[in-house]
């Protein structure tokens, strides 16, 4: 199947696109869940599940599984640092290979390396950004997420939409709190559960079946930890994980705000519901590192020139604040959230 834009979508059918804009949650948990889907689609059990594994074979799902919840588990933070143009690949190399940096990104900005730390613990983390200062010599901006408004990258792509989300009028926001240090309370099953699942399930016809051998645990204990990690937040959804690259949404902007404090909240949230805006949160800001901006936002979309549109319509419309766009010019690395280190805290 060709990945080029548009083409992908000529080549599938009703069934396949109800798998990639109906199926990136609540995918069944239970022990044969492809029996569930392939009632749902008309088609059989094994069906449904050859046709997921051809679906991201061809690119279009990065993976199938659940969708972690990394601030919940353990401790995470973005983070940015100044690489010098000539030793960019070698601050890229030395940042990505560390396996609890799971994305990073070039951006169109002074600061020109983004990436995530997820860690076991708020200590680990903290050695892992004290490290990669001092091997690549370049100070790092350190901006751990405090209150999440709208994080929610699910959204439907067989469509012509322009940006994420063009045919809603609003999405539900509210103001969460969010903490340094892990503030789950994993049992021993689930530390176990979810280093196992942290890449994704195997793609089988029993996948919760699997899991649970690999764990030398009994199916039903893995089937009851998963919905309770579901309820606590641990596991922000299950399903199958869209590739919104490949699949057209390949322009993205990450807008940065200077808003006031007493502001923060209201305005957080009222623009986290805006349909078109995919991502909506508060980090601290760095003035001993000249970094004022404490509201960020992601948009994205087909075209360029539409994001910077939605841009222009946040920044008169609803946040009419200094802000910065930073364009992400080239993935550097994007990973799940690696919890390596998570058993032994």
């Amino acid at each position: 199947m060709s990945l080029k834009s548009g083409e992908w979508r000529e080549q599938i059918d009703e069934v396949d696109a109800a798998l990639i804009d109906e199926f990136q949650s609540d995918f069944p948990i239970q022990e044969r869940p492809f029996e569930a889907v392939g009632e749902a689609l008309g088609v059989s059990a094994g069906e449904a599940l050859d046709r997921v594994r051809t679906l991201r074979d061809d690119g279009i799902f990065r993976r199938f599984g659940p969708v972690l919840n990394p601030p919940v588990i353990g401790s995470s933070t973005l983070a940015a640092v100044s690489a010098p143009e000539d030793r960019f690949d070698e601050v890229a190399e030395i940042i990505n290979g560390y396996r609890q940096v799971n994305h990073n990104y070039a951006r169109d900005h002074e600061w020109n390396m983004w990436f995530v730390v997820t860690a076991g613990s708020r200590q680990r983390r903290d050695e892992i950004l004290a490290e990669i200062e001092e091997r690549t010599g370049c100070s790092v901006l350190v901006l751990p997420m405090l209150t999440d408004y709208y994080i929610d990258l699910e959204f439907p792509v067989v469509n012509g939409d322009r940006f994420a989300r063009e045919s809603l009028e609003t999405t539900d926001a509210t103001a969460t709190r969010i903490s340094e240090d892990a503030a789950a309370d994993l049992s021993e099953l689930d530390r176990q559960l979810l280093l196992e699942i942290q890449t994704g399930f195997p793609l089988v016809a029993t996948p919760y079946r699997n899991v649970a051998d690999a764990l030398d645990a009994d199916v039903s204990d893995v089937l009851s930890a998963i919905k309770q990690l579901q309820r606590t937040g641990c596991i922000k959804r299950i399903g199958c994980v869209v590739n919104h690259i490949v699949t057209g949404f390949d322009n993205n902007c990450m807008v940065v705000w200077d808003v006031p404090d007493d502001a923060l909240d209201e305005r957080g949230q009222a623009v986290g519901e805006l349909p078109y805006v995919t991502l909506c949160y508060h980090r601290p800001r760095r003035p001993k590192q000249d970094w004022q901006y404490n509201l960020f936002t992601m948009i994205h979309g087909r075209e360029a020139a539409i994001v910077d549109q939605k841009i222009d319509e946040l920044a008169t419309e609803h946040l009419p604040y200094d802000h910065d766009r930073l364009y992400s010019t080239e993935t550097l690395k994007q990973t799940g959230a690696r919890y390596d280190d998570i058993v032994g805290q």
